[in-house]
């Protein structure tokens, strides 16, 4: 019983100190789906800062790829530094490049990006081929 009850004890105490570092941000802007560079920017605009936490895809730089999720946090300052937290957007980034193939990577055809990225090629593609011979 005594190990049961330490046991818990325990446990109780690993989620207090893991829910105790992070707190959601007042306001996020709504970025999913822009270019990172102008979410940065809006991100920035809004008193948070931007903090690129995971990326997909290694076809483009990151100013140039996609965003498809945010998480707001607010990171303490350090114990007895005085400091004051800062407020984080975590954001995850795609950084494909048009739509998959069987040689590269990229959206999936099924996806609004997919049939985006094959429509822009499409449409690339008949301005500039050479009209058919009257």
């Amino acid at each position: 019983m005594r190990r049961l009850a330490s046991s818990v004890v325990l446990a109780a105490s690993a989620l207090v100190c893991l829910g105790a570092g992070v707190a959601q941000a007042d306001s996020t802007p709504s970025v999913v789906g822009q270019k990172y560079s102008d979410a940065e920017s809006a991100i920035s605009g809004a008193g948070l800062k931007p903090v690129v936490s995971t990326t997909v895809g290694d076809q483009k730089a990151w100013p140039d790829c996609m965003v498809t999720n945010t998480v707001a946090r607010t990171v303490p300052a350090p114990e007895n530094s005085g400091g004051s937290a800062t407020n984080q957007l975590l954001v995850s980034l795609n950084c494909d490049d048009g739509e998959a193939s069987s040689k590269a990577p990229g959206f999936s055809a099924a996806s609004a990006e997919g049939k985006a990225a094959k429509a822009a090629a499409e449409a690339a593609a008949s301005s500039t081929a050479p009209a058919p011979p009257k």
